[in-house]
């Protein structure tokens, strides 16, 4: 039976990329032995079919080129697979350097205002920080980019007019 097993983690991985931990999930649930899910799990770790850390950067990769979502959610994408933490964190650093943090949060709010450059009122600002925040933004950056999408109050105008 280990050969069986081996042979469903390879359709498995010619799908996707898994972590180890959900190809033993994968493989558990079709109803192979535990010894034939690790010596399948091994002899694929040994052929490199199955690679945690090239796992961990390919989620970090699609998590903030495609769903623009920050370092914090990316990193719990990634554990969430079954993946060390101290792996996550190295691909979420590897990703995060190549990236401008400050785009990729301005890049999802943009597409959460669809196309308005300013924030409408106080309900649709706290709205947008919760958003943010589950989306893996950490605090300080959230509100540094909502405040200057916040529309100037008539007492601002005012102050920055008598300032000239």
């Amino acid at each position: 039976m280990t050969a069986t097993a081996y042979v469903d983690g390879l359709k498995m991985l010619g799908r996707r990329e898994l972590s180890e931990k959900q190809i033993r999930e994968r493989l558990a649930r079709r109803g192979h032995e535990a010894d034939a899910i690790d010596a399948a799990v091994a002899r694929l770790r040994e052929e490199r079919a199955i690679d945690d850390a090239r796992v961990a950067g390919a989620i970090a990769r699609t998590e903030t080129g495609i769903r623009r979502r920050g370092k914090l959610r990316v990193q719990m994408q990634i554990q969430r697979a079954g993946i060390d933490k101290t792996i996550a964190k190295r691909a979420v650093d590897e990703v995060f350097d190549a990236i401008d943090d400050d785009a990729l949060i301005d890049a999802s709010l943009q597409k959460r205002l669809h196309g308005r450059e300013t924030i409408a009122d106080d309900r649709e600002f706290q709205r947008l920080y919760r958003f943010l925040a589950t989306q893996g933004f950490e605090s300080d950056k959230i509100m540094k980019v909502l405040r200057a999408r916040r529309p100037r109050t008539r007492t601002q105008r005012i102050t920055e007019d008598t300032d000239d």
